[in-house]
C-alpha cells in the first residue's frame, strides 16, 4: 500500500485514523494524501436568500483551516511522506474521484455530524461499493496499527470475500498469521462458491501462513462473533467482503457488513 488516501474531517475519530494511516505509510514506505473536502451546500429551511449559508461560510472555512494547521503540525514531526489536498464539494464525491490513483482509502466509522448514531456510515458503505480500491474503516478507539499482528478474514465463500482477501494481500504479506474464519450456521446453510480451503491455498501461493477457523453461530450477531474471534487472536484488523447481498436488502433487512460498520470494534478492511 504505497499511496494512502486519508479522509480529513474534524470528528472524534480523526486522530485514530491518522495514526493508522501513518503506521501503514511507515511499514510500507508509503505516501499519505490528506484529503479535506468542504461543502457549502448547507440546507437551511426557509433560507431563500442564502443568509444563513453566508453567515456559516466564514466559520466553516476557519474551522477547516484550523484543523489543517493542527494535522500538518502533527505530520511534520512524524517522518512520513504526505501532501495536503483541499477540495470543495461533498466528501464522498471527492474521495471517489481521488481514489483512482491510490491503493487504499482510510475513513472513520461515522458520517459528518452523526457521531453517536446507531447506523452505519453511509460514506464508508458508498466507498466500499463504488471505489476502485479497498476501504479501511478505523474506529475512534484504535491505538495505531501493528501490521505484524495476525489478521482475521471473515469468510463466507462469496466472491466478495474472495475479492477482499485478494486486495488485502499487500498488507497480509506483512502479518504473522492469516485466519480464514467462517461462522457455521446451525442449519448447515453455507455458501460453497469458494470453500475456505481454497482461500487457504490462495494464501499459501502468496507465501502467507493461513489457518482455517470455524466458529459456531451461537446467539450473538455474526458481526460480534467475528470481532470476538479476532480479538481473542490478537488481530490487527478484520478483512471483510462488503455487501454480499443487494445494497437495498442490506439496508432494509440488515446484514453482516451493515452491523459491522454500525459498531466496528477494530479496523475493518472492506472490498466489494
Amino acid at each position: 500500500m504505497k499511496t494512502i488516501l486519508l479522509h480529513i474531517d474534524g470528528d472524534t475519530c480523526m486522530d485514530a485514523r491518522l495514526e493508522v494511516a501513518m503506521d501503514i505509510a511507515r511499514r510500507c514506505d508509503g505516501h499519505i494524501t490528506c484529503l479535506q473536502a468542504v461543502s457549502y451546500e448547507v440546507f437551511a429551511p426557509g433560507d431563500f436568500y442564502g443568509s444563513a449559508m453566508a453567515a456559516a461560510m466564514p466559520r466553516i472555512k476557519e474551522a477547516a483551516e484550523e484543523l489543517r494547521r493542527t494535522i500538518e503540525t502533527d505530520l511534520s514531526n512524524e517522518g512520513v511522506s504526505w501532501e495536503w489536498r483541499f477540495l470543495y464539494g461533498m466528501a464522498e464525491s471527492r474521495l471517489l474521484e481521488q481514489s483512482a490513483l491510490h491503493d487504499i482509502v482510510v475513513v472513520g466509522p461515522h458520517d459528518v455530524g452523526e457521531e453517536g448514531s446507531r447506523g452505519p456510515s453511509a460514506l464508508a458503505g458508498a466507498l466500499a461499493l463504488k471505489a476502485p480500491v479497498p476501504v479501511l474503516v478505523v474506529p475512534g478507539d484504535s491505538k495505531g496499527f501493528d501490521l505484524d499482528k495476525p489478521v482475521l478474514v471473515a469468510w463466507n465463500g462469496s466472491s466478495e470475500s474472495a475479492v477482499a482477501l485478494r486486495r488485502a494481500v499487500p498488507l497480509l504479506e506483512r502479518t504473522g498469521t492469516v485466519y480464514i474464519a467462517s461462522v457455521v450456521e446451525d442449519d448447515g446453510r453455507e455458501r460453497l462458491d469458494f470453500p475456505a480451503s481454497e482461500a487457504a491455498k490462495y494464501c499459501d501461493r502468496h507465501g502467507l501462513r493461513a489457518e482455517i477457523v470455524e466458529i459456531p453461530r451461537g446467539e450473538a450477531k455474526i458481526s460480534d462473533t467475528i470481532f470476538s474471534a479476532a480479538t481473542a487472536r490478537d488481530c490487527s484488523m478484520v478483512v471483510m467482503g462488503g455487501y454480499g447481498h443487494s445494497r437495498l436488502a442490506e439496508m432494509l433487512l440488515g446484514g453482516v457488513t451493515r452491523r459491522a460498520l454500525t459498531d466496528p470494534q477494530m479496523p475493518i478492511f472492506l472490498a466489494h
